[in-house]
């Protein structure tokens, strides 16, 4: 058996042909801090001293890739209806929404159409 540490999860890189635009959604959806990052049209948000999580980085491309290769961002909230109300504010759509036992989960499009989930669990 190895010593060696597990590795943690540090950043989820996102591709997207405007940097700003997409990195000024996620900061607003997350209120996290938005910063230049260390190459030209890269975007990161930061967490914030204290927190926990992970940063996300914007990566400005000429072409947007298709698809999302199977990974999807997960939030949690306890005002399910008003964190909606306030993502597609933003300027997030919905795609669709269920209610799984205690859990209600509804499946979004951040602008530039890459899907997430917003999650809350209902006592039974």
């Amino acid at each position: 058996m190895s010593t060696t540490a597990a590795p943690t999860w540090a950043a989820v890189n996102i591709e997207t042909t405007d940097s700003a635009r997409l990195g000024a959604f996620w900061a607003e959806v997350l209120h996290r801090p938005s910063v230049p990052g260390i190459s030209a049209g890269t975007v990161v948000l930061e967490v914030p001293e204290g927190e926990a999580g992970i940063q996300m980085l914007f990566h400005e491309v000429e072409v947007k890739p298709v698809g999302n290769a199977g990974y999807r961002a997960t939030l949690q909230t306890e005002s399910h209806d008003e964190e909606i109300d306030r993502i597609t504010g933003l300027g997030a759509t919905v795609v669709e929404s269920e209610v799984y036992g205690p859990l209600q989960v509804t499946v979004l499009a951040d602008p530039d159409g890459n899907p997430f989930n917003l999650v809350t669990v209902h006592a039974e």
